[in-house]
């Protein structure tokens, strides 16, 4: 680092601002969410600047600049808006030993303003020390969506009840205390607008002094088909929540790394005809660890609800009277279609969209009826499909589909080595035999509600 970040005290301080125009009025917008005495150094004040010292916000220093006018700030912020002006006022608040930061001339500055996260008294400061401030813009995008906006409230609810808390509840309770109600029930009804009821419920643990065991909680996530940043917030907070994770084989690592340094990572991944991780035993080990008081993220690719065998982890809590959720993810056919810009139905087309699975293929003695499905007007959407795929064949050729219907394998879609390979049913298996695409994979067709007209390939 060449700068090191840090957070200054302005309560009763001095911060001036030397300019009268729209740099400074910047500044001023900035530095109007501290609590500090700001000082205008300028004769003359625009409309905006002029109100602040109208009102009492600001004071305006008129009188002529000298190294006197910087003495025992706080910060100075120089910003005239001419260059050499601004060069001649930073030399003399140097002369006065001022932190000094010049608008728009970065080799004249001691100090920068980053970004910020404002939840006060929460704050997320964010800087790049100059080299690129528009990605600085963007984490604060980032940031700003993932911290809920009352959560500067209740901060500031707990800063007033930090000294009750060390006066009567006892030192070694203090921090399952503070995980409690920043984790648990008073901060759930804080953030859904029952301002008053977290208050109570904190003052009234307090005043008992019966901290509650931490509840265990399981929450069923989406990672979505691959990339990170298609992950809901709601996914991204429960990973920053977990204190412990199952995951599958399809889970990208960089899912992961949005979860909180010190959560526990568990892998329970499958492979097609090897299950190293029976489904009852990934059941019986979520509910281990949330009968514990953890707080447990099953972490499933794509959508739990979407062949993700959520029925079964769903029904394995309820039985434990376990609290459980679901946080749903982007479907991977749903990823693909993005992807090559098309849309899973079309008006007048396709106006029914199924998805299916071709993993109970594997079964020779099973009968598949995906036959049923392949009706004019109908998106058909093959999960799992490329173990089956001579079957799926047959079965649609003798369906009386056509064989030059255009199909699209979909393959890691979303992440950095994804794949579309575009064929006919005719070819389907020849093809992805070929393309050397094997485990999960999807196989998509369109069968056109008007069979005259050209079937448009969709992934």
């Amino acid at each position: 680092m060449h700068s090191f970040p840090m957070f200054i005290r302005t309560t009763n301080r001095r911060v001036v601002i030397a300019g009268g125009g729209e740099q400074a009025a910047q500044k001023a917008r900035l530095m109007l969410k501290t609590d500090a005495r700001l000082v205008l150094l300028a004769p003359d004040l625009d409309a905006e600047l002029a109100d602040l010292v109208a009102t009492g916000v600001a004071v305006q220093d008129a009188a002529p600049v000298t190294p006197r006018s910087f003495a025992d700030a706080a910060l100075v912020f120089i910003a005239t808006g001419c260059p050499g002006l601004d060069a001649a006022l930073h030399a003399l608040a140097k002369q006065a030993d001022a932190q000094v930061n010049v608008v728009d001339q970065p080799s004249l500055c001691d100090m920068t303003t980053p970004s910020l996260v404002d939840r006060d008294p929460v704050v997320v400061a964010i800087g790049t020390e100059g080299t690129a401030p528009v990605l600085a813009r963007r984490i604060k995008t980032e940031v700003e969506q993932m911290l809920d906006p009352r959560l500067g409230t209740f901060a500031a609810l707990a800063g007033r009840l930090r000294g009750a808390v060390a006066a009567q509840i006892p030192k070694t309770d203090r921090r399952a205390f503070w995980r409690w109600a920043f984790a648990d029930a008073p901060w759930q009804l804080h953030k859904t607008g029952q301002e008053r009821a977290a208050a109570d419920l904190l003052k009234q643990t307090v005043s008992t002094r019966d901290v509650p065991a931490q509840q265990g909680h399981i929450a069923l996530v989406g990672a979505g088909p691959g990339a990170r940043d298609l992950l809901t917030l709601r996914a991204v907070q429960r990973l920053q929540e977990a204190d412990v994770i199952f995951y599958d084989r399809l889970v990208d690592p960089q899912v992961l790394e949005l979860a909180r340094r010190d959560a526990e990572r568990v892998f329970v991944g499958k492979t097609v005809g090897a299950h190293l991780w029976p489904q009852d035993r990934i059941c019986a080990l979520i509910v281990a660890e949330a009968a514990k008081g953890r707080r447990v993220v099953r972490l499933k690719s794509g959508d739990p609800g979407i062949f993700g065998r959520a029925t079964e982890e769903l029904n394995a809590a309820r039985v434990a009277h376990i609290p459980v959720e679901v946080v749903p993810g982007v479907t991977a056919a749903s990823a693909a279609a993005a992807i090559m810009g098309q849309s899973l139905t079309e008006r007048r087309q396709t106006d029914t969209l199924v998805l299916t699975t071709g993993r109970h293929c594997e079964d020779d003695d099973e009968t598949t009826d995906w036959a049923r499905h392949a009706l004019p007007g109908t998106t058909l959407v093959f999960y799992m499909g490329v173990g089956a795929a001579q079957k799926i064949r047959h079965s649609l050729l003798a369906q009386g589909i056509a064989r030059r219907t255009k199909i699209t394998i979909a393959a890691d879609v979303s992440k950095s080595n994804q794949r579309i390979v575009s064929t006919t049913l005719a070819d389907l298996p020849e093809d992805l035999d070929q393309s050397g695409i094997t485990g999960n994979a999807l196989v998509m067709l369109r069968i056109a509600s008007q069979p005259a007209q050209a079937i448009a390939q969709i992934a």
